[in-house]
């Protein structure tokens, strides 16, 4: 039975004194599929605001913020209520091809994975690939689901999680040189792990329900990142399809993630980003929150 929820994004940016603003761009919406459905939205913008909407190249829904005055502050309130469908993964309905590593695509699906197999960041030493290598079997084959459960659970559990409200994303290389990072940290680097594997995968960035919150109405949740904008990874394994791998939460699929956007890298798929004009102290800092209460029936 389909569940519904509603959801407030809002992002406040502050200035000591007014400042002028260029363009914003922000991907708030949650992305509409079979499992989910947006069936109200509403964007706030203080001070007024020109807005128009568009869809990217991966087929976000993108909204262009244009504010038309100074001001000493910027805050952009995102509301949403979605119905989401229970459709649980069912990996026995892998292709047979891609049971084991390495595995093959099909010419058609990698023509259209290019851009989601190719490495995006530099690993000369060849540190990154060795880390990866550290799940594959060393006797016999490595069943690819395994695999990818592994790494996820590894990172859930052997790093240590930093919130950043900043935008901006560390390499692979800086997250296992840390031991530490953020959601988004955690996503990009089994991403680039897994592409080194020749599993095509593609950045995810969205809300997390956590039911503990919903009931109690605080902090302190179950469920890390709940409470901002969280992100996590999608691996394409033939005959599944796109299946959610989130290793901050050590999730596998799980209908706790709604989808807004998808990426090739991190930075192609930020929640909002854009441009202010003043003097350079003037910015004194931003808040974020987002809230995701489920609907009763």
């Amino acid at each position: 039975m389909p569940v519904r929820y509603a959801i407030t994004h809002t992002t406040v940016y502050k200035y000591s004194k007014p400042v002028t603003f260029g363009e914003h761009r922000l991907m708030f919406r949650p992305r509409d599929s079979h499992d989910l459905r947006v069936l109200a939205t509403d964007l706030k913008v203080s001070p007024d605001a020109i807005v128009r909407m568009f869809q990217d190249p991966h087929s976000n829904s993108v909204a262009l913020v244009q504010p038309i005055q100074p001001a000493l502050e910027l805050r952009l309130e995102c509301s949403f209520t979605i119905e989401r469908a229970d459709t649980p993964i069912d990996l026995s309905l892998l292709s047979p091809s891609a049971e084991y590593l390495p595995f093959a695509y099909s010419l058609q699906d990698r023509l259209d994975l290019e851009h989601y197999l190719r490495p995006h960041h530099d690993d000369p030493e060849g540190k990154l690939i060795a880390w990866a290598h550290q799940f594959l079997k060393h006797e016999g084959q490595t069943p690819t689901r395994d695999l990818l459960e592994r790494m996820n659970q590894f990172i859930n559990q052997n790093f240590r999680y930093e919130a950043r409200d900043e935008e901006g994303t560390q390499t692979p290389l800086q997250t296992l040189a840390y031991g530490s990072g953020s959601c988004r940290d955690y996503a990009l680097l089994m991403m680039e792990a897994a592409r080194r594997l020749g599993v095509a995968t593609r950045f995810v960035s969205g809300y997390l329900y956590d039911a503990a919150l919903d009931v109690g109405g605080g902090v302190g949740g179950a469920m890390t990142g709940a409470g901002a904008t969280h992100a996590w990874l999608q691996a394409y394994l033939p005959g599944a399809g796109w299946v959610a791998y989130d290793p901050t939460n050590n999730l596998l699929g799980g209908s706790q993630l709604i989808r807004v956007g998808v990426a090739r890298d991190p930075a192609f798929a930020a929640p909002v980003s854009g441009t202010w004009y003043g003097d350079p102290d003037s910015y004194v800092g931003l808040e974020a929150t987002v809230e995701v209460h489920r609907l009763p029936v």
